[in-house]
C-alpha cells in the first residue's frame, strides 16, 4: 500500500507541474524555483514533515522534497551549531543528491553530442 501511496502522491506532484508548464507562461526553470521554496516554506510552517510520513517517496522524491531536504538540515544544524549551521545544514544534508547530479550529468555530457539552437 505504501508504493501506491507513494506512486500516486509522487504522480499528483508532477502532474500539478505540468499543468502549470502548460497553462502557464512560467517556464520549467521558474515553477522548479517555486516548488523548492514551496517545499522549504511548508517545512518550516510543519505541514511538509507530516506529509512526507503519509506519503514516503512520494513527497521526497520530487523537486518539492530537495526543499524539504534543503529546509530540514538547515533547521537540524540550526540547533547543533547556530547561524553557521543554519548556512550550511542544507548543503550538508543535501550533498549526496547534488553531487549525484553533477557527475551524472557530466557523464550524460560526456555520451551525448549537443545541438546548437537553429
Amino acid at each position: 500500500m505504501d508504493i501506491l501511496i507513494a506512486f500516486f502522491v509522487g504522480g499528483f506532484i508532477c502532474v500539478s507541474a505540468q499543468i502549470l508548464i502548460d497553462l502557464t507562461m512560467l517556464t520549467p526553470a521558474r515553477i522548479v524555483v517555486i516548488y523548492v521554496i514551496t517545499g522549504a516554506v511548508l517545512t518550516a510552517l510543519g505541514c511538509y514533515g507530516k506529509f512526507v510520513e503519509f506519503a514516503g517517496a512520494g513527497a521526497t522524491v520530487p523537486i518539492i522534497g530537495f526543499g524539504y531536504s534543503l529546509a530540514t538540515g538547515a533547521m537540524e544544524a540550526t540547533e547543533r551549531s547556530g547561524l553557521i549551521g543554519a548556512l550550511s545544514g542544507g548543503i550538508t544534508k543535501t550533498a549526496t543528491g547534488i553531487s549525484a547530479a553533477v557527475v551524472f550529468g557530466f557523464l550524460a555530457s560526456l555520451f551525448c553530442k549537443s545541438k546548437g539552437k537553429e
